[in-house]
């Protein structure tokens, strides 16, 4: 039974992924930095209660869903971009989108560190130039 279950698990996270261009650096990095952000954000309105998306600051389970349908809404831009490389013949647009959403988990990641009171490393921000840069670049 635990083997049917992992080798079900197996199959659809590699269909999954194939659906989303392959398991490269730039999708691993998307969801662990999405995973960070998801993360960050119920520690900033569970434990610090600074949450600008509610009154109060704290949880609230409405918004953590919304939070994650945005994430559901990311992965499938980055589907219909690898999408439109294969039809279109290249393989850059799905690369830039990753890098918008990369950048975009990076700075609400950044946010949230700093609502928790942390100093940001210069370095964190200069990545995150680079990464508007890069962007730019692609369109």
């Amino acid at each position: 039974m635990k083997s049917a279950v992992c080798s079900m698990i197996g199959v659809v996270g590699a269909g999954f992924t194939a659906l989303l261009g392959g398991w490269d650096m730039g999708l691993q990095t998307l969801l662990l930095f999405m995973v960070i952000d998801y993360i960050t954000g119920l520690i900033i309105a569970g434990i610090f209660k600074k949450s600008d998306k509610t009154e109060s600051g704290g949880l609230d389970s409405h918004i953590g869903w919304k939070g994650l349908a945005k994430k559901c809404m990311t992965l499938l831009f980055v589907l219909i971009a690898y999408r439109l490389d294969l039809i279109v013949g290249t393989d850059y647009i799905r690369d830039a989108v990753i890098i918008a959403f990369v950048t975009n988990e990076l700075i609400s990641i950044v946010e949230n560190a700093g609502l928790m009171g942390l100093p940001i490393p210069n370095v964190i921000m200069e990545a995150i130039e680079v990464l508007k840069n890069k962007e730019d670049s692609d369109k």
